[in-house]
């Protein structure tokens, strides 16, 4: 019997070097990326400074590093964004990132200091009576750590008195162990803060279809990529995120509703609940005392995403923008700074209002107009095309799409309502990838008259019909190279025209892969005991049951008896017609064998720490009954493999 449980968490990302990509900008890019340049306001440098404003100091090394020295994150390896522009980046994407890494300890307003750029999101300080008020953080207990110590070296030595996790993603705070232990929090010493169903939201985030995002989430965050100025220059958000130990508390008080006040360590705080739009659980909040407002991850410089690149859930544009509106109708008339999860504060009630109405517009205009659209019978790739921003957000940085993108989110919001059929019967079953590229591929006369065809292209910078094409001959013969090379010129090139950092990296990823195949690159394990632990028994069944190969599974019918006496659960686990089921709380007489181990036993299995059969033959799990049928069970639970192929079949 053999059976490996591990589940496949996302957030993949890497500190190695890879190999970098050759290409330079063609004139064609040059020509777009001027536009662009001529089109936004460069000449203002108000992001600059305020992304400047309040600067202590930061780390002079430059790195932070863990447990035997190995480094965890590394400012430096974004240094070449000082060097000058280049040719090969979107100069609204390049001014993004560099504004991203500005790195360091930065004082807000009295009371309230932000570290930024030690991780993909920020980590935010609030002096309470008794100690520090800690809003979210980071991704890793080590950046969190050097953030907190970095703090107290500078400004104030005192202790964390409470902590505000503002959403269930993961460098929101899997940094958490960092700075406090469970048992501060189970003693009340410490106050933990989080958006109603955050925790379930946290441990399962991804999980049911992660080895799918997880692949892509390398390709998003060009994790396979150099950073460089011919490769990943940021995710648009933020920089990238830390390699380091992720952990989980659960929060002992949660925000159920909008207002919810709360008296946290003498600071009064109105809390807002706002799930279902950027994160199924959510919250934001408002101090009086300081007309200080935590905007969290609703309100950002960029046009965050409707749907990520990844994979994930679509998320409700009409939601989002009723959240910031309601913000303003709450506290715009007094708020005086206005700072997040991501990227800098806002200062000013007049600045803060105007860059809350553009955000809150932003979402609500291309929700309202995708479906103004879908209404006249526009379909998912023609409104992606057709709606554009009037220039009132147009122009405005903190509405372009660093992250996300006008084009994609609008499909996302046609996506939500509609689904992925256009109402086209053509459309509505298309040939596979490898099939309908033999057909057209056979259609234009052969795989030669496509590559001449995108050549021309190519060379006129129509790189998107040629990327079309390309493909089809790439799926139809993985072996053409001259089809190979020239699609991966063709990616680079709409990589170096993107403005969107997850857009960029997608297209230099699979140049790369083009060009190299798939090549795997280190990564942390993100996967942490933290996580799996605290996952739930339901989410545990849950995943097993999407393992299961169905098909082979139809073949047979068997019924178990599961026991955890170290947490007094049972459950009974069925497989009939290529499904599995179970039922929690109890056993039956009918069950083909009784499997009796640990939860903690079951959580070493996940782990990858041991093998059920390690286990049995170890004693920690025992066997009552067919055992062999138990082992036909674990016979047929798929493992997923993480590298496979993106761009080729």
């Amino acid at each position: 019997m053999r059976a490996s449980l591990v589940l496949p968490f996302l957030l993949f990302f890497t500190l190695f070097p890879v190999a970098g990509l050759a290409g330079d900008a063609s004139d064609a890019t040059k020509k777009a990326n001027q536009a662009v340049r001529e089109y936004l306001p460069f000449e203002d440098q108000t992001d600059f400074e305020n992304a400047q404003r309040g600067f202590i100091a930061t780390l002079e090394s430059g790195r932070i590093t863990g447990e035997g020295g190995v480094t965890v994150y590394d400012m430096k390896q974004y240094e070449f964004l000082e060097k000058g522009e280049p040719a090969t980046v979107n100069p609204s994407l390049w001014r993004q990132s560099r504004l991203n890494a500005m790195d360091g300890l930065f004082k807000v307003a009295d009371g309230i200091y932000q570290v930024r750029a030690f991780d993909l999101a920020n980590i935010s300080f609030i002096r309470g009576k008794k100690g520090w008020i800690v809003v979210d953080p980071l991704t890793a207990n080590e950046t969190a750590k050097a953030a907190y110590d970095l703090l107290q070296k500078h400004v104030e030595k005192a202790p964390v008195t409470a902590v505000i996790y503002t959403h269930s993603h993961l460098d929101h705070f899997a940094g958490v162990k960092g700075l406090i232990s469970n048992e501060q929090v189970e003693s009340g010493e410490v106050m933990l803060i989080g958006p109603e169903h955050f925790f379930i939201e946290s441990v399962n985030e991804n999980l049911m279809a992660g080895n799918q995002m997880g692949r892509r989430a390398s390709y998003m965050y060009g994790n396979v990529l150099p950073k460089s100025p011919e490769g990943t220059v940021g995710s648009g958000l933020g920089v990238t995120t830390a390699a380091g130990t992720v952990t989980i508390i659960e929060p002992t008080t949660d925000i159920v509703k909008t207002p919810q006040r709360l008296n946290v360590d003498g600071v009064e705080m109105v809390f807002m609940n706002t799930p279902g739009a950027e994160a199924p659980a959510e919250l934001m909040f408002y101090m009086p005392g300081k007309k200080a407002f935590c905007q969290a991850e609703e309100i950002n410089h960029t046009f965050h995403n409707l749907y990520t690149l990844r994979g994930a859930q679509v998320r409700n544009g009409l939601k989002w923008s009723k959240y910031i509106h309601e913000s303003i109708e709450m506290f715009g008339d007094e708020v005086q700074v206005s700072f997040g999860s991501h990227h800098w504060p806002t200062w000013g009630n007049q600045e803060i209002v105007d860059y809350w109405k553009k955000q809150r517009d932003l979402y609500r205009y291309v929700h309202d107009e995708v479906l103004r659209l879908a209404n006249h019978g526009y379909t998912l790739l023609e409104v992606g095309e057709m709606v554009e921003l009037p220039d009132s957000l147009g122009k405005s940085f903190a509405s372009r799409g660093y992250y996300g993108s006008v084009n994609h989110n609008a499909k996302a919001q046609y996506q939500l309502y509609f689904g992925f059929f256009t109402g086209n019967p053509a459309d509505l079953h298309p040939l596979p990838p490898e099939t309908a590229g033999k057909k057209f591929v056979d259609y234009v006369g052969g795989a030669a008259a496509v590559i001449e065809k995108a050549r021309t292209d190519y060379e006129r910078g129509e790189y998107r019909w040629a990327a079309t094409a390309l493909n089809y001959v790439v799926f139809a013969d993985p072996d053409n190279k001259t089809a190979k090379d020239l699609l991966a010129q063709t990616y680079e090139q709409m990589g170096y025209q993107a403005e969107s950092g997850p857009w960029r990296n997608f297209y230099l990823s699979g140049a790369k892969e083009l060009r190299d195949g798939v090549v795997k690159t280190a990564t942390p394990n993100t996967g942490s005991p933290d996580i799996v632990r605290n996952l739930g028994l339901e989410t545990y069944l849950d995943y097993l049951a999407v393992r299961l190969n169905h098909p082979k599974a139809a073949a047979h019918d068997m019924t178990f008896n599961v026991s955890l006496p170290d947490v007094g659960e049972k459950f009974v686990l069925s497989v009939e017609n290529g499904a599995m089921n179970y039922t929690l709380g109890k056993h039956t007489e009918k069950a083909d064998a009784t499997v009796t181990l640990d939860r903690a036993v079951l959580d070493e299995i996940n782990l990858g720490e041991t093998t059920f059969d390690q286990a049995v033959s170890d004693g920690k799990a025992k066997v009552e009954g067919n055992s062999a049928k138990f082992g036909e069970f674990l016979a047929l639970l798929d493992r997923f493999e993480f590298w496979f192929n993106i761009v080729t079949p």
